[in-house]
């Protein structure tokens, strides 16, 4: 499990450029470490946060499938999710309704946190889940040469069409409650929070995980206690703010625009971005994951030199990919982490 003594760092970048052209002022990012970092600082993972997760509701992974025995764990907030800078912890705001930061800028943040904290260039592996998974394949077409390993599990490179209908769902929900002025929330989104949820919780879980009644072997009564319970906390406690930068982070999610790549065909941009990537990769997607279907993955992997696919055999949907009770489905991603650092 992971180790107590793992205390939130924060790393102060001062203004920020970002790729937009923007500027982020008083940047920050917020990290934790387990584990420690060898003589030859060879052994640093980077583990970036997903959507809506703070570190210690992630950090249950090292130990089950990152030893921290092994490994320098480095758990980096993203940008936006209210530990790193966030809408809510400072400009610039949601001009125009939305935020000017996407995942390049990530990049470009955690590139200096390695360099300027730990005097690593190249990590030994970049490990992620959903919006970490992003993440982790914008390492790899962006930084090709300071990139080892890449190990996606349930996200993909690029936002697929049918991503973006939840994710638009998702924000028309936050934006279509009366608190929404088209700029700014002017007190909680209560009636748009609820939605939230109710639309999170349709797509996260999968349809046999509630065909066999799942929730309630969790302890809920019904699948409204199941929303109430489990899921509406779990919103509610963030910035609406920052709930919506994130979706516009995961919206904007295309390593091919990211890399400058726009030659008016999609797909041959796409394959052209993931065929730049040097890393030993390994994708890894759910069997019943709605947001990233094991069909979309393939297809991300097939474009990828050398990439090992694999699916995730379980109905615990896109969360199969972060399954904090799922002995069966950490053994699997242990092993597929270890494997890909055998060499």
């Amino acid at each position: 499990m992971p180790t107590a003594s793992a205390s939130t760092r924060r790393l102060a970048l001062g203004d920020l450029l970002l790729a937009s052209g923007a500027i982020l002022p008083g940047a920050c990012l917020d990290y934790r470490v387990y584990g420690t970092l060898a003589a030859d600082r060879s052994n640093l993972v980077l583990y970036p946060s997903s959507y809506g997760a703070w570190p210690e509701d992630i950090d249950w992974v090292v130990g089950p499938i990152l030893d921290p025995a092994r490994w320098c764990v480095v758990l980096v907030s993203q940008f936006g999710n209210g530990r790193s800078s966030s809408p809510s912890t400072g400009e610039p705001g949601l001009a125009g309704g939305r935020w000017p930061v996407d995942h390049r800028d990530n990049v470009t943040a955690q590139l200096r946190l390695l360099e300027e904290v730990f005097g690593v260039t190249s990590p030994a592996l970049i490990y992620g889940w959903s919006m970490g998974a992003q993440q982790a394949y914008h390492w790899a077409v962006l930084e090709p040469e300071r990139t080892r390993r890449i190990c996606c599990v349930c996200g993909s490179a690029r936002t697929t069409p049918h991503n973006r209908v939840f994710l638009l769902s998702l924000r028309q929900a936050l934006t279509a409650d009366p608190a929404w002025d088209g700029s700014r929330f002017r007190g909680v989104p209560e009636q748009g929070l609820r939605t939230f949820a109710l639309i999170y919780a349709s797509w996260a879980a999968s349809q046999p995980f509630y065909r066999r009644g799942a929730h309630q072997d969790l302890g809920y009564s019904s699948v409204d206690a199941y929303v109430e319970q489990a899921w509406l906390p779990a919103y509610r406690r963030h910035d609406p703010h920052d709930l919506l930068a994130m979706l516009d982070i995961w919206l904007a999610n295309d390593v091919a625009a990211a890399a400058g790549i726009a030659s008016g065909d999609p797909d041959a941009d796409l394959a052209r971005a993931l065929g730049r990537i040097q890393a030993r990769s390994a994708v890894i997607a759910g069997r019943h994951d709605l947001y990233f279907t094991p069909e979309d993955c393939a297809a991300e992997a097939a474009m990828i030199p050398g990439a090992h696919f694999e699916v995730l055999e379980s109905d615990l949907g896109h969360r199969a990919g972060n399954p904090r009770d799922a002995p069966a489905e950490q053994r699997q991603l242990r092993a597929a982490v270890e494997r890909l650092c055998t060499i």
